[in-house]
């Protein structure tokens, strides 16, 4: 069975791993070499057990530990060409692919989609499991497109940024540009603007749900899972028997992996 280790999340670091014990792809490498290892052992994952790594896009959060650790077990990085021509200088040494259509990796099929960022061209990924799961990861997002509701609709299992609670962004101590960014086209999706889109996932298959990439400063674990329960629930389903909602820890100390 397929296993999603969620070993980072947030704005010091992404990464996660899906696949079995023995075969599987990393989704970010947004920490050190040094942590990702740690990460993934706590999870039961050899390192050598990752045969890619797929890149989201370019910014330090997402890719801060991919050339060390790409380098010393010899992994390939897959990303958009735009995201590569950005990290060429971050990727020495690195064996690198153009990733544009569907690609068999790792037993996986994964297929890439744009999604709105302020980035060179960053991507989300539909994957397909070796026993036929649907999954699908959409972070760092500043609108829901046709695009990413495409590749999001119909998947088991939905990775999704649940990024701040528009009133605490407001309110809080970012200054003015930066809070413009956050709320923009290509900044970043609300707790509110999720959570909307969450029944309509559920009515076409999606069982899991896991809010990701929370703000330290402009969210809280409570608010984006509330957000997340009241539109789930006030459509008529019911946790548990409908749906599992998770949260992403910001370091998956545990070592805890969802098995789906």
């Amino acid at each position: 069975m397929a296993r999603l280790c969620p070993l980072f999340s947030g704005s010091t670091g992404n990464s996660y791993y899906i696949g079995t014990r023995s075969a599987g792809l990393l989704l970010d490498a947004g920490r050190s070499a040094r942590q990702l290892v740690g990460a993934l052992q706590r999870c039961g994952i050899d390192p050598l057990a990752v045969q890619g790594i797929l890149i989201t896009h370019e910014h330090s959060d997402h890719i801060a530990g991919v050339r060390v650790f790409a380098k010393k077990y010899g992994i390939p990085v897959f990303a958009s060409q735009g995201t590569l021509l950005a990290m060429d200088s971050s990727l020495e040494g690195v064996e690198r692919w153009v990733l544009e259509e569907e690609l068999q990796l790792a037993g996986m099929t994964v297929r890439p989609f744009a999604t709105p960022h302020d980035s060179a061209q960053s991507l989300g990924f539909r994957i397909r499991t070796e026993d036929g799961r649907q999954f699908a990861l959409a972070t760092d997002l500043g609108a829901l497109t046709d695009c990413v509701r495409e590749h999001l609709l119909g998947a088991e299992f939905v990775v999704i940024e649940s990024n701040h609670d528009k009133e605490m962004l407001r309110n809080g101590p970012y200054p003015p540009y930066l809070k413009r960014r956050i709320l923009a086209g290509t900044g970043h999706l609300s707790n509110g603007e999720c959570a909307a889109f969450l029944p309509e996932l559920a009515q076409v298959g999606t069982k899991r749900f896991l809010l990701a990439h929370l703000s330290r400063e402009n969210n809280t674990p409570t608010l984006a899972r509330e957000a997340a329960l009241s539109s789930l629930c006030g459509a008529g389903l019911s946790q548990g028997t409908d749906f599992w909602l998770g949260v992403a820890p910001v370091e998956n100390q545990e070592g805890k992996a969802i098995i789906f």
